[in-house]
């Protein structure tokens, strides 16, 4: 296991998807303030999204001012957010996983109690 593959595979997927969160948010704006182009980064960013670097690189070359805006509200939220996100993570994880387990000994418990046990069969 590469724990530092790991993390940069995490980090790269962590901004791809601020990136989309970010782009969620301009163009909330944009609707609001103007629909047309609201409407074309819309358009523009289906099934782009996808990678963020790749999507911001695209964008750069049809509109550079909707690239930087976009940049601007992704490094915001990655502000607002990397305090609470390692606990976070580790805890809805743990919680997660327990559930899980929990989940699954409910379901091997009611297996056991309804499959007749050897003496039942015999008896």
């Amino acid at each position: 296991m590469n724990i530092k593959q790991i993390a940069k595979d995490t980090a790269k997927t962590l901004q791809s998807y601020l990136t989309y969160q970010a782009l969620r948010t301009v163009l909330a704006q944009l609707s609001e303030t103007n629909p047309p182009l609201a409407l074309w980064l819309q358009r523009f960013s289906a099934d782009k999204i996808q990678d963020g670097e790749a999507y911001l690189r695209e964008l750069f070359k049809e509109k550079p001012d909707l690239a930087l805006r976009i940049m601007t509200v992704r490094e915001h939220i990655a502000e607002e957010i990397t305090e609470f996100l390692p606990e976070m993570v580790r805890t809805g994880i743990q919680q997660a996983n327990m559930e899980h387990r929990r989940q699954h000994l409910e379901r091997i418990t009611q297996i056991s109690d309804s499959t007749p046990s050897p003496e039942q069969e015999n008896g």
